[in-house]
């Protein structure tokens, strides 16, 4: 097998490795047939998170079963699958609520180090009955790719962020989570929607969703919108130190915000005071894709939430080093890619 593998800032190589098998009597091997490079995945190519001699990356894969563990019951040899970008053991009472995150066994991320990447030929899929869904009859890829991490991400995280019926919503980071949060958000219920980006392409990508562009500093221009009241939630896809602090800034009193992008090593100095005395609410969310599969996927089966739009580019596999140059343009025409095994 073929995998994608980091080895340091900006150096990506695509590698020979051993064909996986099953790891244990509950996993299976899954052919991918589509991967894609998450913002997630960014931060071992920027050098944010360490990648030791280097790490096989990738979380968000759909492919093939190729093989079977003899416990394996939900999926056989030869169906269509994707699989949640987090693990556990699939047994536990927070598996059992669709929570991996939970797991008494602990949660594991595809393409972290610990399991294999996605990003790749083939890849071992430990408990494949609670870890892998059928693609439904007439589901495209691009959209079952979404439901492996980035859609289930952005849905999560709208749900967290306590959206009362027709609020002001505020995304900061238009990404691909950031363009599903935008529309996870309306389908939730949000009356308003405001996008912050730097770049101008990709607010206009959140306003082709519905959403409001806000120009120039977030802060200033949230409270210009609300009549200096602030947002009722806040989405932040970014977690930089700069972003956390427009979003606890430009969140009204007693609103909440919901942290979904991933911070560097550093600390972050939380200007805890004004939490407190401003009575917010703020929650940091690793999604529990499974959960989410429950609300999105009639959601997606009658076509009320788009998954258009997200994916712009496809490269193949071997041409990796090319599509990770390209993504970490973070540029208006390339969004989110597609790697081609």
């Amino acid at each position: 097998m073929r995998n994608v593998v980091i080895t340091g800032p900006g150096a990506v190589e695509v590698r020979e490795a051993p064909d996986p098998v099953p790891p244990g009597p509950d996993g299976a091997v899954v052919g991918v047939e589509s991967a894609a490079i998450c913002g997630s995945d960014l931060h071992f190519y920027d050098g944010d998170l360490p990648v030791g001699d280097g790490v096989a990356v990738g979380h968000e894969f759909i492919g093939t079963v190729l093989d079977v563990g003899p416990e394996v019951s939900t999926v056989r040899v030869g169906d269509r699958v994707l699989t949640a970008s987090v693990t556990g053991c699939g047994k536990c009472d927070g598996c059992a609520m669709g929570n991996p995150v939970t797991c008494i066994q602990g949660m594991q991320v595809f393409g972290s180090g610990g399991l294999g990447g996605g990003q790749a030929t083939a890849v071992a899929v430990p408990n494949a009955n609670f870890q892998l869904l059928r693609i439904p009859e007439g589901m495209d890829d691009e959209a079952a790719l979404l439901l492996t991490d980035n859609l289930s991400t952005g849905w999560i995280g709208a749900k967290k962020a306590d959206i009362p019926p027709g609020g002001t919503v505020v995304v900061i980071g238009l990404g691909a989570v950031g363009l599903c949060a935008v529309r996870a958000a309306f389908a939730q219920g949000a009356g308003t929607v405001l996008a912050a980006d730097p770049v101008a392409g990709r607010r206009a990508l959140a306003v082709d969703s519905g959403a409001t562009a806000l120009e120039g500093p977030t802060v200033a221009a949230v409270f210009e919108h609300t009549g200096g009241r602030g947002a009722d939630s806040v989405i932040d896809t970014v977690a930089l130190d700069a972003t956390l602090n427009d979003a606890l800034a430009c969140v009204r009193a007693e609103g909440t915000v919901s942290v979904l992008g991933v911070h560097d090593l550093n600390p972050y100095p939380m200007p805890i005071l004004l939490a407190l005395v401003r009575n917010l609410t703020v929650r940091m969310t690793t999604a529990p894709i499974h959960q989410t599969w429950t609300d999105l996927l009639p959601l997606l089966a009658s076509g009320s939430l788009r998954t258009d739009g997200i994916f712009t580019h496809t490269f193949p596999l071997a041409e990796a080093a090319d599509a990770y140059a390209a993504v970490a343009a973070r540029s208006p025409e390339c969004v989110k890619v597609i790697l081609k095994p």
